[in-house]
C-alpha cells in the first residue's frame, strides 16, 4: 500500500519499468552503433601492416605537394622508400631545394623531379605541373600543400583568403581533375589522398577560410570515393592531429586553443606510415587523440546546436576577447 492508502500494482510497476528499458536501449543504439561503426576501422587501419603501393598500383611515379617540408617531405621520403619515384611540388624555396637534395642523396637509384610553384590565384601552377609529368605516368598523388589564415574575416585581407582558398581548395580539385581524368582514360589504378583536418567538421573560429577549405576537401574526398571507387582507384582524406611542422610559422593572430594544442604535436616522420594504411580502406581517416576524440566528442551534437552554443560561448574566450579588441 503507498503513502496516501492506495494499492500499487507489482505487476504495473514492472511493466512501466520494462518501457523504460526499451526506451533507454532504443535510444542507446545510435550511440553504440555509431561507435562500434566508428573504431573498427579505427583499429583495423592501426593494426594493418603498411601496404606498399608500388606493387599495390604497379606504380613507377609519385607525387606530393606540400614536399618541401613536414607532412609532405615525411610523405616523399616514404614512398621513395618503396622504390617509387617521386614528383616534388611545393613552393619554390631552399626548404625544397633542400629536401631535394636530401632525398637524391638517400636514394640514388631513382629519379626525382620539382616543380617549384605558389598555389596562388592567376599563377599557372597546374600547366607546370602538367609539363613536368607529361612523359610519366603518376598513379599515386598526395594532395597535401596548405596553411592557415588566422584572426577574424573582417579583419584580413581579401587576397589573403582568397590565397589561402586557392592553396587548400582550389588548387587540390586542379591537381585531382587532371590526374583523375588520366588515370580514368588510361584505366590505370591508383589513388589520391587528401591531407584534410578535423577542423572540417566543427566551427573553426578565427580560422574561417581554413576550415571551409578543409570541409571542401574533405567532402571532396567523400564523393570521389564513391565515383572512382569502383574503379580500382583509391580516394580518401585523412585529418591528423597537430604535428612538429613549419605550419604555424607566420601565424598573423594568435590562436591560445592551436597553441594549446600544439604542445602536444607529433613529429611529421610518424605520419607516413599510418597515413598509408588509410589508402584502400577508408574514405576518411581520423589519427591523432586530437582529431579522434573531437569526432568522438561531437558526434552527437546537431551541427547547428554546436555552433549556436559555441557562439553563446565565443565572447568568454581568449582568442575572442584578444581578436576582438583589434575590431575597435
Amino acid at each position: 500500500m503507498s503513502d496516501d492508502g492506495t494499492c500499487s500494482n507489482p505487476a504495473e510497476t514492472a511493466s512501466h519499468s520494462t518501457y523504460l528499458l526499451y526506451l533507454l536501449y532504443t535510444l542507446a543504439t545510435p550511440t553504440i552503433l555509431w561507435l562500434i561503426l566508428y573504431t573498427l576501422p579505427q583499429l583495423y587501419m592501426a593494426l594493418r601492416p603498411v601496404p606498399d603501393l608500388k606493387k599495390r598500383y604497379d606504380a613507377t611515379w609519385s607525387l606530393v605537394t606540400g614536399a618541401g617540408s613536414g607532412i609532405g617531405k615525411s610523405l616523399a621520403f616514404k614512398l621513395a622508400s618503396q622504390g617509387l619515384n617521386v614528383v616534388l611540388v611545393s613552393i619554390d624555396d631552399d626548404f625544397l631545394k633542400a629536401t631535394m637534395k636530401e632525398i637524391k642523396a638517400a636514394y640514388p637509384k631513382l629519379e626525382f623531379r620539382s616543380v617549384g610553384v605558389t598555389f596562388s590565384p592567376g599563377v599557372p601552377y597546374l600547366q607546370a605541373i602538367q609539363d613536368a609529368t607529361k612523359d610519366i605516368d603518376i598513379k599515386i598523388i598526395f594532395s597535401n600543400a596548405g596553411f592557415i589564415v588566422t584572426g577574424f574575416m573582417d579583419q584580413t585581407p581579401l587576397p589573403k583568403l582568397l590565397a589561402n582558398i586557392e592553396c587548400n581548395a582550389t588548387a587540390s580539385l586542379s591537381i585531382t581533375h587532371h590526374f583523375t581524368s588520366l588515370l580514368v582514360q588510361k584505366s590505370h589504378t591508383g589513388c589520391i589522398v587528401y591531407t584534410s583536418s578535423v577542423s572540417a567538421s566543427i566551427p573553426c573560429p578565427f580560422a574561417a577560410s581554413y576550415g571551409a577549405t578543409k570541409a571542401f576537401v574533405t567532402q571532396m574526398a567523400a564523393c570521389l570515393h564513391v565515383e572512382v571507387g569502383n574503379l580500382g582507384i583509391d580516394v580518401c582524406a585523412v585529418h591528423p592531429s597537430p604535428v612538429k611542422s613549419r605550419f604555424y610559422e607566420g601565424v598573423e593572430h594568435r590562436i591560445e586553443l592551436m597553441e594549446t594544442a600544439q604542445r602536444g604535436a607529433v613529429e611529421a616522420g610518424s605520419l607516413p606510415d599510418e597515413i598509408f594504411k588509410s589508402v584502400g580502406v577508408c574514405a576518411l581517416r581520423d589519427l591523432g587523440g586530437l582529431a579522434v576524440g573531437t569526432r568522438m566528442g561531437t558526434f552527437f551534437l546537431p551541427y547547428n546546436f554546436f555552433t549556436c552554443l559555441f557562439s553563446l560561448a565565443a565572447p568568454l574566450l581568449p582568442d575572442y576577447k584578444v581578436n576582438n579588441k583589434l575590431r575597435k
